[in-house]
Order: C-alpha cells, then sequence, then structure tokens
C-alpha cells in the first residue's frame, strides 16, 4: 500500500527493513472523493497528507469572496497547511480534492514519534522543505518579474501533467488571473507553440 511513499523516501535517505516497517505502521490511508476536503479552515491543521494517486490543492478565500489557490500535489507529493500544523492556531486554508484521491496520511503526534524513532526521516523531510522553499521562491520570481504568458509556458514546461488535469479555472486561480483570460493565453500559446500554417490542419 506504501510503496510509492517508502521508493519516495528511499531517495533521499536509506531505511533499513525494521524502519521502513515502522513508517508504513504510522501511515494511515484515506480515499478521498473528488471535491471533498481535508481540512477547511477554521480547523487545526492536523496532519501531512502524501498524495498516493489523484490531486489536491491548497486554497484560501479572498476578501473579495473569490478562491485563490496556492498549491496542488499530484501522486508523490506532500501537502499540509504548515502554519496551521506546527503552531496549533485554526487554518485560514483548505485542502481539497481535485479529482479522486488517495492519500497516506501522517498526523502530527504520530509524526514526531516517528521522527523520535527514525532519525534518518529528519534529513528526510528537512531536504523536501529545502526543495519546496527553493521552488517557492523560483514561484515568486516568475509571478512578479514576468507576464502571464510567460508564467503559463514556465508552468506548463515544468509541470505538463498540472496542466493537462487540473481544470481551467483552478488554474486561472492558481496563476493569478480569470479563466477567461487563461483562455486566450493558452490558445495564443497554443497556436504559437505549432508553428506557422499548423492550425489552418485541424
Amino acid at each position: 500500500m506504501y510503496a510509492a511513499l517508502l521508493a519516495h523516501i528511499a531517495r533521499y535517505v536509506t531505511l533499513t527493513p525494521a524502519e521502513a516497517e515502522l513508517v508504513a505502521d504510522h501511515f494511515t490511508c484515506q480515499p478521498v472523493p473528488r471535491k471533498a476536503h481535508l481540512l477547511e479552515a477554521g480547523q487545526p491543521g492536523s496532519a501531512s497528507y502524501f498524495v498516493l494517486q489523484g490531486c489536491l490543492r491548497l486554497y484560501f478565500i479572498t476578501e473579495k469572496g473569490t478562491e485563490q489557490t496556492t498549491q496542488f500535489a499530484l501522486e508523490n507529493w506532500w501537502l499540509a497547511d504548515y502554519s496551521s500544523l506546527l503552531s496549533g492556531q485554526p487554518s485560514r486554508c483548505y485542502i481539497q480534492a481535485v479529482e479522486p484521491t488517495v492519500v497516506a496520511v501522517l498526523d502530527y503526534p504520530r509524526q514526531e514519534a516517528l521522527l523520535a524513532r527514525v532519525p534518518a526521516l529528519e534529513r528526510y523531510f528537512r531536504l523536501l522543505l529545502q526543495r519546496v522553499a527553493a521552488a517557492n521562491q523560483m514561484r515568486w520570481v516568475h509571478f512578479y518579474g514576468e507576464s502571464l504568458e510567460e508564467r503559463y509556458r514556465f508552468f506548463s514546461a515544468s509541470f505538463p501533467g498540472f496542466v493537462q488535469r487540473v481544470p481551467q479555472y483552478l488554474l486561472a486561480s492558481y496563476l493569478g488571473c480569470t479563466p477567461e483570460f487563461l483562455s486566450k493565453v493558452r490558445a495564443k500559446t497554443t497556436l504559437g507553440d505549432a508553428g506557422p500554417g499548423t492550425a489552418a490542419k485541424g
């Protein structure tokens, strides 16, 4: 059940068979129907989620009442509201399944117990969080330093799986524009990538 999780951990650190068994024992497997929530605003974040199958998103509601998506997670990605998880304060965010999803759930008390028993996981999570921090820095560089078309090109080239699987209105929320504007950008980008004359063949 947790083969994908253990394989992901093995990319960063080496576990003994006994440690791998401990990891599996501390997680629970949870199916999440499409559009169902693992976390809602006002609840304290209580767990981290490793996506075994499907797609999650993290979003919040702006003062204007619109949904602002800040993160997605496909297979082999982690997602959590770390601010709420660490502080114990109510979350301002929601974690929702974009499609039927299965997650490996690690609640915070079990995480702390597991880290105490398997020190190698401290390095695993540190490396993961460093990669997340670096990715977030680059995201803001692209967000503030490039046009929407450039941001879309970068995103679609870096994460083609998202573009194919995430509904356009959610992708627009993530990129900071309306679905209608994104539709125009995607059409323009597609025509530009196809090259002269290609569009007429369809």
